[in-house]
């Protein structure tokens, strides 16, 4: 409970579930399998990388949540340096005036967490529960300052499951939820720089 109390701007919805799923044994998260990781090896690198200036915004439901954001910031900028696609990546204004900005947002897949939570609670584990938090994740890039931006989206998500639920289909379990969102993160990172690397107008 611990590493979920860490997340709790994150996870409320599921911090519910989970509190009440207490008493009847502990709650697991899984991240869900639809959305792949995609090598950086597989991106169409340009010719001629140039600097980039990297901003990066964790959102909870489209708010800034600058907890999480600090705790992924240097992952995502260590995946975006590793991404080959720059010459080199920057928190300041670079040469030429390139700019990516990724978000990434924590919205709801399902808005009766607590229903379902205290209706495990009540039947002691027999009843299971699953809730589902959603990831969309956007990157913007632009070449030069106030030039035409390229913007790609990817989405992902994260079960948790209390008492008697099944586990979730085509989903890698995770020891805990600094486990899952770091893995979400990859993955739907993978996804979007792909996208931007192919794009007939990334240069």
């Amino acid at each position: 409970m611990r590493v979920l109390s860490q997340w709790r701007g994150v996870f409320l919805r599921l911090m519910m579930v989970a509190t009440i799923g207490a008493l009847t044994g502990c709650a697991s998260m899984y991240v869900d399998g639809t959305t792949k990781e995609v090598p950086a090896a597989q991106y169409k690198v340009p010719d001629a990388a140039k600097p980039v200036q990297f901003v990066f915004e964790f959102q909870t439901k489209g708010v800034a949540n600058d907890r999480a954001t600090a705790f992924l910031k240097d992952r995502v900028l260590d995946q975006v340096k590793s991404s080959r696609l720059f010459s080199s990546v920057s928190d300041k204004p670079v040469e030429g005036g390139a700019l990516l900005s990724v978000t990434l947002n924590n919205v709801p897949l399902s808005d009766d967490a607590f229903t379902k939570g205290f209706v495990t609670g009540l039947t002691f584990g027999l009843a299971g529960s699953q809730v589902s938090d959603g990831y969309i994740c956007t990157a913007k890039y632009s070449a030069t300052p106030g030039g035409a931006a390229i913007s790609k989206q990817a989405r992902h998500a994260i079960h948790t499951t209390v008492g008697s639920a099944a586990t979730p289909a085509n989903a890698t379990k995770a020891a805990n939820a600094e486990e899952a969102v770091t893995l979400m993160t990859r993955q739907i990172l993978s996804n979007v720089l792909n996208d931007l690397s192919k794009d007939k107008d990334f240069k």
